[in-house]
């Protein structure tokens, strides 16, 4: 049998985590392999150069216990206590740990007493009112079980922005002792743009120059585009997004008669702009755009206007507006800050709605 990947065997670790919660006991320890999974997924070396070096342990979250496992798992794709753990719970089971408010308890409760062993299961139930009727779920955990199925597929596969940040700098540094001729090793994606959850965890790296503009690796859940140094810019603009902030530049760039593709801003077939964004915003008349801001909400339309050109180094007070939602996948409290009514006729609606909490600081100056 083939070894198991660094996707399959983080996968089989969540799957260990979830039955670690179903079974009680010590809660740190679903949590510890579900950190190891998340690691895991996010290496940029081979799993299988870590296991043959012993260098499992280098991985956050963990330990030897754990590593002993994740051997287990990429050599035979499998493990005696996982399948043990199968026959008495079917995996479907685990689903239902995914949604936000259901405890383990509950979900066992659910499995036991209704024989939903499903997602789709339990939504199925819900919908007929068959919740409502066990002893210790009741209609009002119905109704919320039922809000949050959607909020759990909806942010399936998504992490909170600290941890992707987390998983991307340890990404970072295994990519550089790995990999020493890498000039640059930026974060991109999600990350970069400062959204809350991120579903994508994706590196840029500086490397000598490329045949092709650049290439990109995947390892686990983790993509690193590769390219050089005359298309890092083109390279980090592509891989930051959004796909609406890209279709946007694209559209302003054919109405000035070039081609923003990705190995640089083209004119007449000539490449313009590419070694830098900076070189990139300013070839289309418009002024660097931070990532935070690059979600297709009309940011360009502004920035052409000069109307948010210092959204992000305001210094003034009044200018915040601060809102705490609850979100039930994350377990901060974040804050929202938006600029007050502008000139110009701009609702503030239309103001991209700034997520990165490292601007609250400026913001509150």
């Amino acid at each position: 049998m083939a070894a198991a990947d660094a996707t399959m065997v983080s996968r089989l670790l969540r799957e260990f985590g979830g039955y670690s919660a179903l079974q009680g006991g010590n809660p740190y320890r679903a949590k510890a392999y579900a950190r190891a999974a998340d690691s895991l997924a996010a290496v940029a070396v081979p799993l299988e150069m870590l296991v043959r070096e012993g260098r499992l342990t280098e991985i956050p979250g963990v330990d030897q216990a754990i590593a002993d496992i994740i051997t287990k798992l990429h050599r035979t794709g499998t493990h005696p206590k996982l399948e043990a753990m199968r026959k008495d719970i079917p995996t479907g089971v685990l689903e239902m740990l995914a949604v936000p408010g259901l405890r383990p308890e509950k979900v066992l409760k659910l499995y036991r007493e209704l024989g939903i062993a499903s997602l789709s299961n339990l939504e199925a139930a819900a919908q007929a009112d068959r919740l409502k009727c066990v002893k210790g779920l009741g209609p009002a955990l119905q109704a919320k079980i039922l809000r949050n199925i959607a909020i759990s597929r909806e942010t399936e596969g998504c992490r909170h922005i600290h941890r992707a940040a987390a998983l991307l700098e340890n990404a970072a540094q295994n990519l550089r002792r790995a990999r020493p001729e890498l000039k640059r090793v930026t974060p991109a994606g999600e990350s970069r743009r400062g959204c809350e959850l991120v579903r994508d965890l994706v590196l840029v790296a500086e490397g000598p120059s490329l045949e092709d503009t650049s290439a990109t690796m995947r390892s686990g859940e983790l993509s690193v585009v590769l390219t050089d140094e005359s298309h890092y810019g083109v390279s980090l603009l592509h891989a930051t997004g959004s796909a609406r902030h890209l279709t946007e530049l694209c559209k302003l760039a054919k109405a000035k008669g070039m081609v923003l593709a990705h190995d640089g801003l083209q004119k007449g077939g000539e490449i313009v702009a590419a070694k830098t964004e900076r070189d990139i915003y300013r070839s289309l008349d418009l002024p660097f755009i931070p990532p935070e801001l690059r979600e297709g909400r009309n940011e360009i339309e502004l920035h052409r206007n000069k109307g948010c050109q210092n959204l992000l180094q305001t210094k003034t007070s009044a200018a915040s507006c601060t809102l705490t939602p609850t979100c039930p996948t994350a377990g901060t409290r974040s804050r929202l800050w938006s600029r007050p009514p502008v000139p110009m006729g701009i609702s503030t609606s239309e103001w991209p709605i700034i997520r990165n909490l490292r601007i609250t600081q400026a913001a509150s100056r």
